[in-house]
């Protein structure tokens, strides 16, 4: 007798399983003495992510940082941190610019969850900035130990890793002048080196962070109109400072004797202790180190906001509005109006730009870093509900359309993880040497000895890694919405919103504009490819060719039709850019970038494969030859683009 339909309701009828969720990387030494790599690739759920640890760190190393992955890998999985990451995105910042009386709250005007303090506090102690200082630390590559907390730390951290990664830049920019002689500004000296040591602290209780402050309504990341001056403070004001109690930072020590006014349009990371922000003064555009507090010693109450008991404001610096943003809800980013901030000089006058690129670089690596990071989370959240989802009477994983789709995504996911992480290796290399970074790892053949080659290759590739990763990221993450449908499409804070997808892709959304939108990226790009200063304007053969070139050397006895294949893009990219104009270079632009990015993954992704022959390796490293990295057409495109974009009837200084 056939049974009888039953209607469902809100509490019978079908009930999706909850997906389960594999921890993305597990360490050999956690497990077993006896287990082997491959058992440790098989068993965690982000097999590249182990790939690359191999590739970039020697064995004493992997026993040293494996366990700290391992243990995040799964800490992010606990339903307290992700219950974190769900109220950082729905307590969001607010604030309050006056007293109960009307006067300008200069004590605590804005207000972040405690969430979003727990998971900053996360960062600090898991290490996610210290162990790129910890000079302790010198026969490893220290910056891909460092990433490998990050990659797995960051869908977890809801933007905590943004003010990292900004306390990150600060951080390397300071350690650059922690020797430069106070000079005409008495006190600087110790105020950098206490500065320093609580960037890279390990311990919430004395860390800071720092924020970074150069874009303004003028021009976005072009800080050519920089508005904000600064001026040297006369010994008169200095000593009206000191009269009224107002001369010292939080912790006792002299404020800078420059005194900044200005508007800055859009600051991250508003909560930091610091910021380095540019300013212009009579000798051109200049980098300052700003407290974001002064003791206020008249004042014998203490505010809400102030510290340890002690009276605090801020120093010279109103918080305008906050942004209204599409994603990074729990990030507080604000306008700022500064009026008699008092801050630090940072190098030399004028040479602000040259000095705030330091921290541009670093925070460039993080914003792909952290795109891919996501990315991954994505995937994991595909792959776990491939495996419980049926359709038509079938599991998802059983429909092989859905399967190709997805291998592809992933394919792309591996190329995107290679390239940041090869970036990051350099970065690493860079900063100690190749003997202490490289040797003795399977990327002796990937990096070269020659410290003036690796920084000319770091430097063409940093924005290629930043524009094109972020992108891709933000693409595959769109990719991953679909793959749940309607379930990808919901805001799901429901059990500590491992299922929120579409978080995420508000998140990682952010990082294709911030610091620098991939135009700006390609017109970095194009000044690299024509700086006379760097291999005699030849970068792309001399550098970037030879590179590729030696790499897959190395390659071709597994690899030889796909190794002829990455020479041909290669050839094509050496024939767009040979005796090119300025002009031509800036046009060609973005198709710079496609190039650099298809050969370099490639070129990296063979590398990998090659050095154990591995399956799944050896075929994504095929696959994405064949489906990224083939030869473009020589296509040449007519001069019709404003005709395209704009129409026909269109003219210049027009509105219409």
């Amino acid at each position: 007798m056939a049974k009888v339909p039953q209607a469902s309701s809100s509490t019978e009828g079908f009930f999706q399983s909850l997906p389960f969720f594999v921890p993305q990387y597990t360490a050999p030494s956690q497990l077993s003495d006896l287990m082997t790599p491959a058992a440790a690739q098989r068993l965690s759920d982000d097999p590249v992510l182990v790939r690359i640890l191999h590739q970039y760190l020697p064995t004493h190393a992997l026993q040293q940082v494996g366990p700290s992955i391992h243990r995040l890998s799964r800490r992010v999985l606990q339903p307290s941190v992700l219950r974190y990451a769900v109220e950082a995105d729905t307590d969001i910042p607010t604030l309050h610019s006056l007293t109960t009386f009307g006067e300008v709250n200069k004590t605590d005007p804005l207000r972040t969850s405690p969430a979003w303090k727990a998971l900053k506090a996360i960062c600090v102690e898991e290490g996610t900035v210290s162990i790129a200082y910890d000079e302790a630390k010198t026969d490893f590559n220290r910056r891909t130990a460092q990433f490998g907390l990050v990659h797995v730390w960051t869908p977890a951290a809801a933007m905590s890793m943004c003010p990292m990664s900004m306390t990150d830049g600060a951080a390397t920019l300071l350690s650059r002048h922690l020797a430069d002689p106070d000079g005409d500004q008495p006190g600087r000296q110790a105020v950098f080196a206490e500065a320093y040591r609580r960037l890279v602290s390990q311990d919430p209780r004395q860390s800071w962070t720092s924020g970074q402050w150069m874009t303004e309504r003028t021009g976005g990341s072009d800080v050519s109109g920089t508005e904000t001056l600064a001026r040297r403070l006369i010994q008169g004001e200095i000593s009206e400072d000191e009269r009224q109690g107002l001369d010292q930072d939080t912790l006792g020590q002299p404020l800078g004797p420059w005194r900044i006014d200005g508007f800055k349009w859009f600051s991250s990371a508003t909560d930091s202790e610091v910021a380095v922000l540019l300013a212009r003064t009579s000798q051109g555009i200049s980098a300052f180190l700003v407290p974001m507090r002064r003791k206020v010693r008249g004042r014998t109450t203490p505010g809400v906001g102030d510290l340890d008991g002690q009276a605090t404001e801020l120093n010279g610096i109103r918080i305008q509005r906050l942004k209204d943003k599409l994603g990074t809800k729990g990030l507080p980013t604000a306008e700022l109006e500064i009026k008699g901030a008092r801050g630090w000089l940072i190098g030399q006058e004028g040479k602000g730009i040259k000095e705030i690129s330091a921290i541009l670089n670093i925070t460039r690596i993080h914003a792909a870093a952290g795109s891919v990071a996501y990315w991954a989370r994505g995937l994991a959240v595909c792959r776990a509900f491939s495996k419980v989802r049926k359709a038509r009477g079938r599991l998802l994983y059983d429909h092989p359309p859905h399967v190709l789709w997805m291998a592809a995504e992933t394919v792309k996911y591996w190329a995107a993880t290679q390239l940041s992480f090869f970036g990051i290796a350099l970065l690493g290399c860079n900063e100690q040497s190749w003997e202490a970074a490289t040797k003795n790892t399977a990327s002796e053949t990937l990096i070269s000895r020659d410290s003036t080659h690796r920084i000319a290759l770091l430097r063409l590739l940093t924005p290629v890694i930043k524009a094109q990763v972020t992108v891709a990221s933000a693409n595959g993450l769109r990719e991953c919405i679909e793959c749940l449908g309607g379930v990808g499409y919901c805001e799901n804070n429901e059990d500590g919103g491992i299922m929120n997808l579409a978080k995420l892709y508000r998140d990682t959304l952010a990082n294709t504009i911030w610091e620098g939108t991939v135009s700006v990226m390609a017109e970095d790009v194009g000044r690299v490819i024509k700086d006379k200063r760097i291999a005699g304007g030849n970068i792309v053969e001399t550098v970037f060719g030879s590179w590729v070139k030696t790499v897959l050397e190395h390659c071709r006895g597994s690899f030889k039709e796909e190794c002829d294949v990455v020479e041909e893009r290669l050839q094509d990219l050496v024939a767009l850019t040979h005796n090119a104009s300025a002009k031509e270079i800036e046009y060609e632009g973005r198709n710079l970038l496609s190039h650099l990015e298809a050969i370099s993954s490639a070129v990296l992704l063979l590398h990998d494969a090659s050095t154990d022959g591995e399956e799944v390796a050896s075929h994504i490293a095929s696959r994405y030859v064949w489906s990224h990295a083939v030869p473009h057409s020589r296509y040449r495109r007519k001069q019709s683009d404003r005709k395209i974009f704009l129409g026909t009837s269109f003219q210049p200084g027009s509105k219409l």
